[in-house]
């Protein structure tokens, strides 16, 4: 059944749209910067995918079988930890199945926590609700994951020589790392942390205009925009944790000495 309040858009209207993206390529040829091929490919990529999903997603929330659902959300995963593993310049030929398991293993756990106990949907697994709180997620857990283990390489390599020393007193491959994975993790959560400060005052999120744009009342969008913040952040905090602990061994040799990679000069 149609929501009478929902403003529909017609494919005219739709294709108006475009109009937008001779701003953007207006700016982009004037001062030559030579993005214009690539905005143009990315709007009919922008296009065709959305249109595809939407059309995937009306018969997937149709059928809305558990095993379906698990196995999706199994492959978005999987393109977010590749995804992720690209956005590394510190870090070269990351393992992706390392950044798949940190994805998956908190993207689960949260959907699992926000649609069972908060929403407590019937039945939990409804696809109309955990493949969207998935998609979220892992939208902003791949920056997250991405920003953290950037950053575990490059603070390992700023301080080698600390590392080393402490190495040399004795310390743990863990306890000479703990400071650089801190700081790692702690690179992970604050955008999302940044996020969370200005929602509301500077930015209203997607989700909540969305929302509102289909009719829902204004409150209960926010309350709902408020789950989404919090469930990001969670997810962001834990990924980010799980990668980090997952990955730091990589640093090291079978000797326990930090590999010759991690050099000032790389």
């Amino acid at each position: 059944m149609t929501n009478p309040h929902v403003v529909p858009i017609s494919d005219a209207q739709l294709a108006l749209s475009a109009l937008l993206v001779l701003i953007s390529g207006g700016v982009a040829a004037f001062f030559r910067l030579g993005l214009l091929k690539s905005l143009l490919w990315g709007t009919v990529r922008c296009v065709v995918q959305l249109s595809l999903v939407g059309y995937a997603l009306a018969w997937i929330f149709a059928v809305d079988r558990p095993e379906l659902v698990v196995v999706i959300i199994g492959v978005m995963c999987a393109v977010a930890a590749s995804t992720a593993t690209r956005r590394t310049p510190n870090v070269q030929d990351f393992p992706v199945m390392i950044a798949f398991v940190s994805l998956a293993a908190s993207t689960y756990l949260i959907m699992v926590i926000v649609s069972g106990v908060i929403i407590r949907a019937e039945p939990w697994y409804t696809a109309r609700i955990v493949i969207p709180i998935s998609g979220m997620i892992l939208g902003n857990a791949v920056s997250g994951i991405a920003l953290s283990i950037d950053r575990l390489y490059s603070e390992v390599r700023s301080r080698r020589d600390e590392v080393e020393a402490m190495l040399s007193l004795g310390a743990t491959p863990w306890e000479a790392v703990q400071d650089c994975v801190r700081e790692a993790i702690r690179s992970g959560m604050t955008p999302v942390i940044n996020s969370i400060m200005v929602v509301g005052l500077v930015s209203l999120p997607g989700m909540m205009t969305g929302q509102i744009l289909g009719g829902a009342d204004p409150a209960e969008a926010a309350r709902y925009q408020i789950v989404v913040m919090l469930m990001i952040a969670a997810a962001s905090a834990l990924g980010s944790m799980l990668l980090v602990g997952l990955s730091f061994r990589r640093l090291y040799t079978r000797d326990d000495a930090l590999k010759p990679e991690l050099s000032h000069s790389k």
